[in-house]
């Protein structure tokens, strides 16, 4: 399945919840006005009252609509800033591309492009199909419950990716470990579980891996299965 696919169908949940949502919204406020109706009809001094009372409110709140946009889009403006110099700050990730090996390429972005967290996925899926799987889909983002990359292994084996973009001084750690081992088995299904980093591991996350059985693939690794000159995680050098 396409990762553009997936993006479609998540857009197409968010649209029809949103127009649930204002649907039931304009619903409630209906009814609420029906109430007051005929409540002021029934009580037609306290109504007043109430409305007179109201008044000041409904001007203090006109006025402040014109501000609150102005926050909101300083905000975003803000986040829109940090997101980019977090991205900036980044090392460039560059998996080299390889020529023919046994028949295959690889079909990775050209080197002198920078890899988005995003693209580094589709990455990583890549080499998964270059080298025999099937069944790739990209399912990294928001509420991907810890899976980056699912694929069948030429073996037949259910593959679970979780994909770490970090820089080389920002070691994966064990509660990275922790959160994908919560959930790879048990939600994802996963027959072989991986987690690839661009950096390294620290130890304790290397023992967590351990005991829960999670393949672990760091920078130089990453590097050597992008090449050929090492093997996938399901290879032969890998299966014990």
């Amino acid at each position: 399945m396409a990762y553009g696919g997936q993006q479609a169908r998540v857009r197409t949940r968010a649209t029809l919840l949103t127009l649930g949502l204002a649907a039931a919204l304009l619903g409630a406020v209906a009814l609420l006005f029906l109430r007051l109706a005929h409540w002021a009809g029934n009580h037609p001094l306290p109504a007043a009252l109430l409305t007179v009372l109201s008044l000041p409110l409904l001007y203090a709140l006109v006025r402040g609509m014109p501000r609150a946009r102005e926050l909101r889009r300083a905000a975003r403006a803000g986040m829109a800033e940090a997101d980019a110099e977090s991205l900036a700050a980044e090392p460039t990730v560059v998996l080299p591309p390889a020529g023919p090996q046994d028949g295959r390429t690889l079909p990775l972005p050209e080197p002198s492009l920078d890899l988005t967290p995003d693209a580094f996925e589709e990455a990583v899926a890549d080499l998964c199909r270059r080298d025999g799987c099937e069944d790739v889909e990209v399912v990294g983002g928001a509420g991907d419950l810890g899976a980056d990359v699912l694929a069948t292994a030429p073996d037949g084996r259910r593959v679970v990716i979780q994909c770490k973009r970090y820089a080389p001084t920002h070691k994966t750690g064990s509660q990275d470990l922790q959160r994908f081992g919560g959930t790879c088995w048990t939600v994802h299904g996963a027959q072989l579980a991986v987690l690839v980093t661009t950096s390294t591991f620290t130890a304790p996350a290397e023992d967590y891996a351990e005991a829960c059985g999670i393949r672990l693939v760091d920078g130089v690794e990453l590097e050597a299965w992008a090449t050929g000159e090492g093997a996938a995680p399901w290879g032969p050098a890998r299966v014990g």
